[in-house]
């Protein structure tokens, strides 16, 4: 569907997506990489987990911090399916991730160029350079035929 073949990170994130989709998950990935290595991964996990707070973006935050032994992904890239929310975006600026790359936009609840646009504000702690629309297609249709199922 892509005009150019996905990096390898964002193929990832969208195995993540499809994984967290075959166990009843909204379908998003994320991946997050240092120095070229994916050193975390995790898909959305808030039914499964009984926590709201489980979005792919988090869980795989945490999981990177552990594998650092650092609260702060220095030089790490996030590569997610979809525009962070707000708790996902406060999330990336105090793990103070270098890049976040994402693929579809997300009107409704995005929050780095939707809705609250985290980053822009004076108060962000930290800002990543941000590349937005890799995937995006792919990631659009895998969400509506997700919701379209749904109802």
């Amino acid at each position: 569907m892509s005009r150019w073949p996905l990096p390898e990170p964002m193929k990832l994130a969208f195995a993540q997506a499809r994984a967290g989709e075959s166990v009843g998950e909204v379908p998003i990935g994320a991946v997050v990489v240092k120095d070229g290595v994916v050193i975390a991964a995790a898909h959305n996990a808030p039914r499964g987990l009984h926590d709201p707070t489980a979005h792919a973006e988090v869980l795989a935050i945490r999981a990177a911090a552990l594998v650092l032994g650092n609260e702060r992904l220095d030089g790490c890239e996030l590569w997610v399916t979809l525009e962070p929310c707000a708790m996902c975006a406060g999330a990336i600026a105090h793990a103070r991730l270098a890049r976040l790359y994402y693929a579809a936009p997300d009107p409704k609840g995005g929050a780095v160029e939707h809705g609250a646009r985290v980053f822009e504000h004076e108060q962000s702690l930290h800002k990543p350079e941000v590349y937005s629309g890799i995937g995006a297609e792919e990631a659009g249709v895998m969400l509506r035929e997700f919701f379209a199922a749904k109802r």
